[in-house]
């Protein structure tokens, strides 16, 4: 049985995903040593979700809830955050509606932005974390797999990749309203990871030139090497950031990187009400998550503060024909994975099946054999009897299993023959 846990921009307040996302990494492994009944578990944390996915023995009694018990015990003992805060915040999907939430995730459709394509890549990141960890197991797998072909193909065959945008897109969209001229900016570039990357690939492509990076890691020198610009060290970090006309960050710092000390003097009922990118001298955007920005930056005169928050805010409505387009081509991505899965599911029953049926031939093929059976005839007449046999029952099954009803052709079999499956795992414990 699947189960999916989630909090994100939709059920949560960016303070509760900051903390969530600060220490997802222990998450995963405490579920699966918490709880026998947990075979695995693959936890997705971004800056706009936090979300566990969790393949649950499905013959335990009321597994659905041991799992979701679980699953707030483990976001406890690693990020602090109790149940009793979390009460309200979060979602839980279980079984068929795991895959369609998370093919709709991976495809940018649950976005702050619907369609930006960061997500992707997280998603691929996340399972090869359970990996890494040990945490996944094969239906996990098959799920996450399957969740990034469902992207691809959204993002192929309708225009939702085009229609949505990227947080950082976005947020320059919206600085956009208070710079005529990109070139003539001084941006300072807070962070060195992979979103520093977008981020200065986008000012790029809006004309941004006089561009400097620092890393709160000690990591600028490397990061303006290889992208042609400056760096900053710590001793020039607080006159540059004061110098700057535009201050992006977007760092993992689980504390802010940015304050009023690296600015300003706050002035008491400055801080500007309405649209954050009027006409300011300053303007801070913050892609980080924990927040990087100290929120108090805002009351300094002059100073615009744009949070993941206020973008989301100010994320344009989506485009509907696009939207539900995506949405047709996860539905049946989502329906076909549990076609496969249940089809899977019944293959132990079907083999089953067809070796007792063909135990029961071989005998009666033997005993023609002894009689007198020459020309084989006999043979070939009781060969086709059992496809014939067999035909109907097989069938049978997969329609079953195709509507979610496996298990009464496994117990159809118990009641007629006798007969009980081997699972798909115990072949390869006995060998072990």
């Amino acid at each position: 049985m699947l189960l999916c846990v989630t909090a994100s921009h939709q059920t949560a307040s960016f303070e509760l995903l900051e903390r969530l996302s600060r220490t997802p990494d222990d998450v995963a492994s405490t579920l699966v040593e918490l709880t026998p009944c947990v075979q695995g578990a693959v936890v997705l944390a971004t800056c706009n979700r936090f979300e566990a996915y969790v393949e649950m023995d499905e013959p335990v009694t009321a597994a659905g809830a041991i799992g979701v018990e679980a699953v707030l015990e483990a976001v406890e003992s690693a990020t602090g955050v109790s149940a009793a805060e979390l009460d309200g915040a979060y979602a839980v999907h279980s079984g068929r509606r795991v895959a369609e939430h998370l093919f709709s995730v991976a495809s940018g459709l649950e976005s702050v932005v619907s369609g930006e394509g960061e997500i992707a890549g997280q998603v691929r990141r996340a399972l090869k974390s359970a990996r890494k960890d040990g945490t996944t197991s094969p239906e996990l797998e098959r799920l996450f797999q399957r969740a990034s072909q469902a992207q691809r193909k959204v993002k192929n065959v309708t225009a939702l990749g085009r229609a949505g945008r990227s947080l950082v897109r976005l947020a320059l969209e919206l600085a956009d309203s208070r710079i005529a001229d990109w070139s003539a900016e001084r941006v300072l570039l807070v962070g060195t990871g992979a979103y520093a990357a977008v981020t200065l690939a986008t000012l790029r492509e809006r004309g941004a030139e006089n561009i400097s990076v620092y890393s709160p890691s000690g990591r600028a020198e490397i990061f303006a090497a290889k992208h042609g610009i400056r760096p900053v060290l710590a001793e020039d970090y607080a006159r540059t950031a004061a110098r700057s006309s535009l201050l992006i960050t977007c760092t993992t710092a689980t504390e802010p990187v940015l304050g009023p000390e690296h600015l300003r003097r706050p002035v008491v009922g400055a801080a500007t009400a309405g649209c954050p990118v009027g006409a300011h001298s300053q303007l801070v955007v913050d892609l980080g998550m924990p927040r990087n920005v100290d929120p108090a930056v805002a009351t300094l005169e002059g100073v615009a503060l744009l949070d993941l928050e206020t973008i989301r805010l100010h994320a344009p409505l989506e485009e509907l024909q696009a939207t539900d387009a995506a949405r047709t081509v996860v539905r049946e991505a989502a329906d076909t994975f549990h076609v496969v899965g249940e089809r899977q599911s019944v293959t132990p029953s079907v083999v089953a099946l067809r070796s007792h049926i063909f135990a029961l031939l071989e005998t009666e093929i033997d005993r023609a054999r002894t009689r007198g059976d020459e020309d084989g005839k006999v043979e070939q007449a009781l060969r086709h009897l059992a496809g014939v046999l067999l035909h109907t029952p097989t069938v049978r099954a997969h329609e079953l299993a195709a509507t979610g009803r496996a298990e009464d052709f496994t117990t159809a079999l118990a009641a007629l023959y006798g007969i009980e499956p081997e699972q798909p795992g115990a072949a390869a414990s006995a060998t072990a």
